[in-house]
């Protein structure tokens, strides 16, 4: 099966939101050994909805848009689908339902026009949507005598991820019964693609499996796929090509499938049952940010303080004023200063820490934008570095920097004793 996928929304054409959806869904279907061949962005336009999905149809038996299922004027997405297709809307009394009951458990009243949303054309089956008020759907089309289908989901990442996989993935498994597919998906941190890459070439036979890689900033992932009959023993195959990929790469695979670096290491820390401690600076909180996202972080998760100003550090943390002044606030020996300061406070096993130069402005010939440096102190020891990552901007600092903050404890906890 070949699929193309079409973002839909004024937000989308104009630069102000950005598609994550169709590259996210295309990497879905790719394990079930659906080729993306195309993709498409329109704004909320009947006609121009209209004539890219024709457009799309002469290139896929699948095609998948995002968007433009609200209850608003501007929400055209299912009424053109039945316009292209031919076909009536027609209710859904379930769906319908289901809106009604979202408005009634937030105690608020239920705009006429949210019904909107309950409308398919007919022959449609309806994908339900667990977190929100838009249900997807996919839509038969006849094209030139052979039928092929439209599925539309919400433009709400959240939601869409949820049900491609409730909804998407078994629809199109179902199609394709005389095959089957699996894959795994492994996190890597510290290498870039084309490394990594080179570090695989020659690994798997592509007879045997697929090797795809995606960047997903702060990561990169690398995704095998094998394919076979109903009865093949995919799990062994896996198992087998599993073991390959984590030879070649050794410790810069950080987990297998989505989980991010704060789950990752939230996890190892309460396997130990080790207490942490965060003293930011150029993160300004965003590490403490991500490690409290992890359900049951407070099983490990004593402090976080972004001390910014010199006058922090010294008054909060106990760095020394003359480490400061030798060395700079951005420096290795305040990093190292600054963890030990976090954990002191705090009483935790480690304490973790972050300070740099984040930019636009504040770099020098010595230290430019984009040096950072990390700390980490534990009973009886402290490791300490400085790093230069790329001007890429002052977010991309920031994530960066808090990635490889978490890597490096990470690291850490694999070996104390190893290199950093």
């Amino acid at each position: 099966m070949k699929a193309a996928f079409l973002a839909i929304g004024d937000e989308i054409v104009g630069g102000l939101t950005t598609d994550t959806n169709s590259g996210f869904m295309a990497g879905e279907l790719r394990a079930l050994g659906v080729q993306p061949v195309a993709g498409f962005a329109v704004p909320d336009d009947e006609d121009a909805i209209v004539r890219t999905l024709r457009r799309a149809l002469e290139e896929a038996e699948l095609v998948v848009c995002t968007g433009g299922l609200g209850p608003t004027a501007d929400d055209l997405t299912t009424a053109c689908v039945a316009r292209l297709a031919g076909r009536p809307m027609v209710r859904d009394e379930a769906s319908a339902a289901h809106i009604r009951d979202i408005f009634a458990s937030r105690g608020m009243e239920m705009p006429a026009n949210n019904l909107k949303q309950a409308d398919f054309p007919a022959g449609a089956t309806v994908f339900p949507n667990p977190t929100g008020t838009a249900p997807g759907f996919v839509c038969p089309v006849d094209v030139d005598g052979r039928t092929r289908h439209v599925a539309c989901f919400p433009g709400v990442p959240r939601e869409t991820k949820r049900m491609v996989a409730e909804s998407l993935l078994p629809w199109v498994a179902a199609r394709n019964p005389g095959q089957r597919f699996a894959s795994r998906t492994f996190s890597t941190f510290g290498l870039a693609e084309s490394k990594l890459d080179e570090l695989l070439v020659g690994a798997i036979d592509p007879a045997e499996a697929r090797l795809a890689f995606r960047a997903a900033f702060p990561r990169v992932q690398v995704r095998v796929t094998v394919h076979g009959a109903p009865d093949d023993d995919l799990e062994s195959r896996l198992d087998a090509l599993e073991s390959v990929v984590r030879e070649r790469l050794g410790a810069s695979i950080y987990a297998g499938g989505d989980e991010g670096m704060e789950e990752t290491v939230g996890r190892m820390l309460r396997e130990r049952g080790l207490t942490l401690a965060l003293a930011e600076s150029c993160t300004g909180g965003r590490i403490g940010d991500r490690v409290t996202d992890v359900p049951g972080s407070s099983a490990y998760f004593l402090l976080g303080v972004a001390t910014y100003s010199n006058e922090a550090k010294t008054g909060v943390l106990g760095v020394s004023e003359q480490t400061i002044e030798k060395f700079g606030a951005v420096s290795a020996e305040t990093a190292a200063e600054m963890a030990a300061g976090a954990r002191r406070i705090s009483g935790a096993d480690l304490g973790l820490s972050t300070t740099g130069i984040a930019g636009p402005g504040g770099g020098t010939e010595d230290k430019p934008v984009g040096t950072v440096c990390i700390g980490l102190a534990w009973e009886g020891g402290t490791w300490s570095r400085r790093f230069t990552v790329p001007d890429r901007g002052r977010e991309w600092i920031k994530g960066q920097t808090a990635q490889m903050a978490l890597d490096s404890l990470r690291r850490w906890l694999i070996d104390p004793n190893g290199p950093k």
